[in-house]
């Protein structure tokens, strides 16, 4: 995991786990330092839990670097479970103290236990593959090297050297899901297999060498199929065989994209999609995936305030919560006269058509009129508020205004009896 060269911060709670830790880096004669983390939860408890780490390292001329933090009020700000709130506001900590101390990993104190306790949470709560490798001994700066033992023996050796520690008793409570795992979960399946933890390591063993092939394979697809075009990702559709089922392809496709924030459930949603019209959109929090003839298409989520640029098969534009409805006839159908939709020429579209907010000297030609008008004047004309204005949209080809989205259409593309092909094209949302 490290040099016996090598700078280690060690993270100390004072408890069992991390005080047989600090013991046997002691022993194997890093170079150390430790981090003491008070998340003040426990009243006197934290602060003794600190002075007592303090008191150890001082003892054995041990670099100390210890912090308060005021946890319930952090997670309830950043809507956080305690638990989560904790593990953001250490992480952030240790990873400032090897930076401003030129040190070279982290060392926690997970164990074995841990590592079998998370992969039952984890199957309890449903997971993937990578949910199923337990804690990673190392990720990143982090290392864990006390994975090869249980809580069982480590609790054996503490005893038999005499190492001191300091208990937490909200250990002893159920009050917390991975206590509950421990304390009433992991028993009674040891009533069927005795040897839970052997297994549940060597099931561990067998599912991170499957992950290796799958990182592997993946790697390779992405050789073939995937290509960057500026800040975008295109994947081929050649590269989804259908041959080999929904649940293949579905699984395939979350395997390359679960890194941008789509679930599984979208991906199977996507691949039933993917072979029929162009133009579908997926979110995920701060990304796009559109399917495109050829491709599919991710791409960072665009903000309230850039254009969009709608290709000539697309069916589908987004534009903050504004979402625009593309679609072709060969033949006049009587719609709704809702400003919401327009119908215009298509034959005298140049494509790609850009959705964008108006901006000061906007003009067009609004229905029924033969002279050009700033969309400023209109707006007023149509007694829009100010409010209103600003979230105002135009729909141009090749630098002409077609329509005010929700508005007026352009004298210049509307539908007259020499129409070949319509476009209707619809606003939604706010």
């Amino acid at each position: 995991m490290c040099k016996t060269t090598d700078k280690i911060l060690l993270a100390v709670s004072g408890g069992m786990d991390s005080m047989v830790m600090l013991h046997l880096f002691r022993e194997a004669g890093f170079s150390i330092a430790v981090a003491h983390c008070n998340f003040q939860l426990r009243g006197n408890e934290s602060d003794e839990d600190e002075n007592f780490v303090a008191a150890k390292c001082k003892k054995w001329s041990i670099p100390f670097h210890s912090i308060r933090f005021d946890t319930n009020n952090y997670a309830t700000q950043h809507r956080l479970s305690i638990q989560m709130a904790a593990r953001e506001l250490r992480y952030d900590w240790f990873n400032a103290l090897i930076k401003q101390h030129s040190l070279d990993w982290i060392a926690t104190a997970h164990h074995l236990t841990d590592s079998v306790e998370t992969v039952l949470l984890n199957l309890t709560k449903g997971t993937s593959l990578d949910g199923l490798l337990g804690i990673a001994k190392k990720n990143g700066r982090v290392i864990r090297p006390l994975l090869f033992a249980t809580q069982s023996e480590l609790q054996s050796y503490a005893a038999t050297v005499g190492i001191a520690w300091r208990e937490d008793e909200s250990n002893q409570t159920d009050d917390y899901q991975r206590n509950f795992i421990r304390h009433r979960v992991t028993p009674t399946l040891k009533e069927i297999n005795p040897a839970l933890t052997e297994t549940t390591e060597k099931t561990i063993e067998k599912l991170t060498g499957s992950a290796h092939i799958v990182a592997h394979t993946i790697a390779n697809w992405k050789k073939l199929f995937c290509t960057l075009d500026g800040g975008k990702i295109l994947l081929a559709k050649t590269g989804f065989d259908h041959s080999l089922g929904l649940l293949y392809n579905t699984a395939l496709l979350w395997e390359v994209v679960k890194e941008f924030g789509f679930h599984f459930d979208q991906c199977k949603s996507i691949v039933v999609a993917i072979n029929g019209q162009p133009g579908k959109l997926f979110f995920s929090t701060g990304h796009q995936l559109v399917i495109d003839r050829k491709h599919l298409i991710v791409s960072k989520k665009k903000s309230d305030l850039e254009d969009v640029v709608i290709e000539i098969d697309q069916t589908e534009a987004t534009m903050g919560n504004n979402i625009l409805s593309l679609a072709s006839s060969a033949h006049f159908v009587q719609f709704d006269q809702s400003p919401r939709i327009a119908l215009l020429d298509k034959d005298l579209l140049k494509f790609p058509l850009t959705w964008r907010r108006w901006k000061a000297g906007d003009s067009f030609f609004p229905l029924g009129m033969t002279n050009r008008k700033k969309v400023s004047d209109f707006l007023i004309d149509q007694k829009v508020s100010m409010a209103d204005k600003n979230s105002v949209t135009v729909l141009e080809s090749a630098g002409e205004i077609v329509w005010v989205a929700a508005h007026r259409i352009d004298n210049r593309y509307k539908v007259t009896e020499q129409t070949k092909s319509i476009l209707i094209v619809e606003i939604g949302g706010e």
